[in-house]
């Protein structure tokens, strides 16, 4: 999801007014900064640009995270459904806030399941956290009407879905609260940093506290701001937000430039028997990170995505055996291997990961081929890339 490759003078400028200031703390020093805000101009720009109400910057896309769970109040005894494609930053949000992760399948959007999530409901549920995962979106209409009827929270984690929508709303504005990624490898970067919107001005106060050690941030006087709860520390600073800032602008003509890009590979992969690509709720609102299709079998996916590369068609994933983002490599996450025990160990009746079982998410994710959708590429690196799509076919 290559924001950065698009770094120029742009970046450039934001980050120097910063430094021109000296001012790299994202509150106070009023004086000395001279009307620069990188980090709050970033959250107004964010919540125009979205439709939302309230966006709040933080240090990455897993502290967006545990500050969302805690803004809504989810913690010890809690259970929080999730699917079993992710990124493993998800459910470690979960565990740090004090509960625990229900796994539930996806279904052939690569998302939560709905139906699978409404199996997974306990009496312990307090929140579904669907994941919109490589850049579209999961049945969300129909996940946001599951969370009214039951009673719970829908929480978004939208990391990797910045500027998608369903129907022409942000992905995001579903649930109380939503959450981006501005890491590195994200749509748009701030080298590192996360995100938050809501239409919620509670939940924002609370979050916004929360990721500064609880701080209300009433008054010019830090020393003697209010605290009304315990919180962390997950701020962002004015560097990461001044990139992030120049990135943001940006973000029409990368979603434009991947959308096009997308579809010019989508074209060249559907003329090929047995090729059924990812379903996509709302086609229109679809950030087109990634391009992900099946294959017929799990024996053609993997021949596929060893012969892809080996003729220049770099940039493919078959999660079924990454590390990071599909829960069959996720050890560790079964075993509960922890530095210091869990809350969630306190329990009368702890959870028992070391046998989980998805044959159902096994079955789409054996199956399952995800291409990367650069910016840069020209006419000639697009001819070249369909080239080597059609050599490695033609050798499964």
């Amino acid at each position: 999801m290559p924001g950065f490759e698009i770094f120029g003078e742009e970046e450039r400028r934001e980050v120097q007014e910063v430094l021109d200031t000296g001012v790299l703390m994202r509150y106070n020093f009023d004086g000395p900064r001279r009307g620069i805000f990188k980090a709050r101009d970033f959250e107004a720009e964010l919540a125009k640009r979205l439709g939302a109400g309230h966006a709040h910057l933080v240090s990455s896309g897993t502290a967006a995270l545990q500050v969302m769970l805690a803004s809504c109040g989810v913690g010890a005894g809690d259970e929080v459904i999730v699917p079993t494609f992710t990124f493993v930053a998800t459910v470690e949000a979960v565990l740090a806030a004090g509960a625990a992760p229900v796994f539930a399948d996806i279904d052939e959007t690569l998302c939560l399941c709905p139906k699978a999530a409404e199996k997974a409901i306990t009496k312990r549920t307090k929140a579904i956290m669907p994941v919109h995962m490589c850049g579209s979106m999961a049945r969300i209409d129909s996940l946001e009407t599951l969370c009214r009827e039951k009673g719970l929270l829908l929480l978004e984690d939208a990391c990797q879905a910045v500027g998608a929508t369903f129907k022409g709303k942000a992905l995001g504005r579903f649930g109380r609260m939503g959450c981006f990624s501005f890491d590195y490898v994200k749509t748009i970067t701030c080298g590192e940093g996360g995100g938050l919107i809501t239409d919620d001005a509670d939940l924002y106060f609370k979050a916004q506290a929360f990721s500064d050690h609880g701080h209300d941030h009433v008054g010019q006087d830090r020393g003697a701001e209010g605290h009304p709860f315990i919180g962390l520390n997950f701020r962002t600073n004015e560097m990461n937000a001044a990139v992030g800032l120049a990135q943001l602008r940006k973000l029409d003509t990368i979603l434009a430039t991947q959308r096009k890009n997308k579809g010019i590979l989508k074209e060249a992969l559907a003329a090929h028997k047995g090729v059924r690509f990812r379903e996509i709720p709302d086609p229109s609102g679809d950030s087109a990170t990634h391009l992900s299709f099946f294959m017929e079998t799990e024996d053609k996916a993997r021949a596929l995505a060893k012969a892809l590369p080996a003729h220049g068609v770099d940039g493919v994933f078959y999660w079924y055996d990454n590390n990071w983002h599909y829960i069959k490599k996720w050890e560790h996450i079964r075993k509960m291997e922890s530095l210091a025990p869990l809350p969630l160990e306190l329990r009368h009746d702890t959870p028992d990961y070391t046998g989980l079982s998805h044959p159902v998410s096994d079955a789409i994710m054996s199956r399952t081929l995800s291409m990367q959708i650069r910016l840069g590429w020209t006419q000639k690196d697009l001819e070249t890339r369909i080239q080597g799509i059609e050599k490695a076919f033609a050798l499964i």
